[in-house]
């Protein structure tokens, strides 16, 4: 899978997101108010926050920790998002399309076998199973 993907992949739950930032569940429904963050929602509407929210809402709370008001804030982030995110944009669209079944198996063998390379074994071969009966 592309990094840009499981970065944008909707995965934490506000719970999760609180312990991460230390903001409270109000704060960060109030910057999802202000259009700052955008969370998925599931089916039975909770809210699921990708990597790049989390990393939004870090940003946030930085820029409050240097004296900057909402006003600001919102200048600062919608500056970056066109000159950062418009491009990307249609590149993360086209990413997200919708997958057949076999295409998702063949990413997710691809990435076992990618992850099985970098498997390494520091026992002896005598004491690899010595540990499991």
């Amino acid at each position: 899978m592309n990094s840009k993907i499981r970065r944008s992949m909707p995965l934490f739950p506000i719970g999760t997101v609180m312990k991460l930032t230390d903001l409270s569940a109000r704060q960060i429904r109030y910057y999802e108010e202000h259009q700052l963050i955008r969370p998925e929602r599931t089916a039975g509407n909770r809210r699921l926050f990708s990597l790049y929210d989390i990393d939004r809402l870090l940003e946030i709370k930085d820029l409050l920790d240097e004296g900057i008001n909402m006003a600001g804030i919102k200048k600062i982030l919608l500056k970056e998002d066109e000159s950062v995110h418009n491009p990307l944009k249609a590149e993360l669209e086209q990413d997200k399309k919708v997958s057949t079944d076999e295409e998702v198996r063949r990413l997710l063998r691809k990435e076992f076998i990618n992850a099985g390379r970098f498997y390494r074994n520091d026992l002896p071969s005598g004491d690899r199973f010595r540990y499991f009966h």
